[in-house]
């Protein structure tokens, strides 16, 4: 089956990251999945929430917003303490995947946050966020590395990537562009470490049901496209790759 775009079924968009997109922020990635594109920076401050206060650990956290000319028609900008729920629902994903492969003890009392910006939106855009969310978090981290407590240890424990598998006209597709996604009968997005363990699965029927053989052949796919997705980590950082990994 080729797809809208010409693809085949396990075929990833074109995946681009370009570290040091901006220079305010010390972690700046913009990242592109196919025609989806997500601004991705990370900033660090010298302090933690109420609950970790006197625990000596850090914390890490995210927000996530779609520019209003990331949609046709465009969308209605974002105001003050107005998160709408899909967003605030994305960047506490964002949050928790980024957290599972970060060791917080190691990270000292202090905040990474991960702005995550959508500038286009194609279908994928919380999968593209915390991929290229996790590299603008290794680019943070390493501009105060002699900060550490323990500068000779990194908090990154290893990788994350995440990718969208659909069902779609029975056909189980990878990477869903915008219009799959709106077309698929199920639509799972699946978050994994590099080392293959799950972090996150979030799966849904659209007015259809799915067996459990049919989400072992999608978490299969997920697993091949995060491998790919890892892999591309890896040559975006080169030398930076954390240490350990």
């Amino acid at each position: 089956m080729l797809r809208i775009d010409g693809r085949q079924p396990e075929q990833l968009r074109p995946i681009h990251f370009c570290r040091g997109f901006t220079g305010a922020s010390p972690g700046s990635v913009l990242v592109e999945f196919g025609r989806t594109k997500v601004l991705c920076t990370a900033s660090v401050e010298e302090q933690v929430p109420p609950f970790l206060v006197g625990l000596n650990k850090g914390w890490v956290t995210a927000e996530y917003s779609m520019l209003p000319g990331s949609t046709n028609p465009r969308k209605s900008r974002e105001r003050q303490g107005r998160t709408d729920g899909r967003a605030a629902e994305i960047q506490r994903l964002i949050g928790r995947s980024l957290r599972a492969v970060t060791a917080l003890e190691a990270l000292g009392p202090r905040i990474v946050c991960i702005d995550c910006d959508v500038l286009e939106a194609d279908g994928g855009t919380r999968t593209a966020a915390i991929t290229g969310g996790w590299v603008a978090l290794v680019d943070a981290v390493a501009s105060i590395r002699s900060q550490l407590p323990e500068p000779t240890i990194s908090p990154i424990k290893q990788s994350v990537a995440a990718i969208s598998v659909g069902l779609v006209e029975g056909n189980f597709l990878l990477d869903l562009s915008q219009q799959e996604d709106s077309q698929a009968k199920v639509d799972l997005n699946v978050v994994m470490g590099g080392d293959g363990r799950l972090v996150e699965i979030q799966g849904t029927g659209e007015e259809a049901t799915f067996t459990e053989e049919e989400l072992a052949e999608m978490l299969r796919l997920a697993r091949r496209g995060i491998a790919q997705l890892t892999e591309l980590q890896r040559q975006v950082l080169g030398a930076d790759w954390p240490i350990g990994l």
